[in-house]
């Protein structure tokens, strides 16, 4: 039996070799450097703590060792993110060509930029807690949205992969991004511009692309999409301007799809829930679809009724409602 089991196990590994050969110019296994996700999941985790001290990580951190607690986390986010960052390099570029060397130097560049922009990003964050206190009478404090609306986190991981994504950083931006789009339900592309004071509500099934631009003081509800109106051309599109414009101070209800890289939503425009909308619309309007007539009927009119549409809704023929 155990003679038996080890041929089965040599078969699965002989067939798994035969997967890597036969696959390899599309899923290159060939590479010495593999960029490590948990790695990654720690540093999103302790950037966290940097962007809000008091929130998350060491508990009851004395405002005395502040200094220090901060000084302790940047250098932990250097060790690690140098590593990612510098493998995320290899595995884009032709290595054979440049030492490893250049690659680490490249890398430690690359994350001191970014450290340096921890500051403005943590400013920016700061708008979007206050949008989304005032935006919401649910929210007790701003420190329960800080510590628990999905959002913000969402949010807060894009504005920091947003930076990276802008520092030319290959794959580390978007596995912050589907990590969080993982936790949340919110898919942020790391590549979208996102101004000041973006107050996200609920926020499952939110979708917004590459190239959208969003503008200051925009307000998102769950489900909303903002897409390309089609990709049939692939990688050809991808420099191309895909997903709509949102300019400042727009609302965007429930549901709502707005599609196309020409489309411009004006100042101040109000998108209802369910609306699908595939050209700009100007500053100042409200885009709204029209409610669907409900049907209320008592099962007796529903016996007497000779409607086979109603006849067909089941054995009784009876529904509470119909939309």
């Amino acid at each position: 039996m155990k003679e038996k089991e080890c041929q089965n196990i040599k078969a699965i590994i002989t067939s798994l070799l035969d997967s890597y050969r036969e696959s390899e110019s599309t899923i290159n296994s060939n590479f010495a450097c593999q960029l490590n996700h948990s790695a990654i999941l720690t540093v999103i985790d302790k950037l966290r703590q940097l962007m809000f001290p008091y929130h998350f990580g060491k508990k009851n951190i004395s405002p005395d060792f502040l200094e220090y607690h901060t000084g302790e986390l940047i250098e932990e986010v250097i060790f690690d993110l140098v590593k990612e960052i510098e493998c995320a390099l290899r595995l884009r570029k032709n290595m054979e060509s440049v030492s490893g060397e250049d690659f680490k130097t490249q890398a430690r560049e690359i994350v001191l930029k970014f450290l340096s922009k921890l500051g403005e990003v943590r400013c920016i964050l700061s708008t979007d807690i206050d949008a989304t206190f005032d935006g919401d009478p649910a929210a007790n404090s701003k420190n329960e949205i800080i510590s628990s609306y999905p959002g913000i986190y969402a949010i807060m991981v894009n504005r920091l992969a947003h930076v990276l994504y802008q520092l030319d950083v290959p794959l580390i931006p978007r596995i912050m991004t589907e990590h969080a789009h993982s936790l949340t339900g919110i898919d942020i592309n790391p590549g979208a511009i996102i101004g000041r004071r973006f107050f996200i509500d609920h926020g499952t099934g939110i979708v917004i692309g590459e190239t959208t631009i969003i503008g200051n003081n925009v307000k998102v509800y769950q489900g909303v999409t903002l897409g390309a109106l089609s990709t049939r051309d692939g990688q050809a599109l991808k420099s191309v301007k895909r997903h709509p414009t949102i300019e400042d101070n727009v609302t965007i209800y429930s549901g709502a799809s707005i599609l196309g890289g020409a489309t411009i939503i004006g100042k101040v425009v109000v998108i209802g829930s369910n609306a699908f909308v595939t050209k700009s619309v100007p500053e100042g309007t409200r885009v709204s679809i029209r409610n669907p007539e409900l049907r209320f009927t008592t099962k007796q009119e529903c016996r007497d009724c000779l409607d086979i549409s109603c006849m067909e809704l089941g054995q009784e023929g009876f529904w509470d409602y119909q939309i």
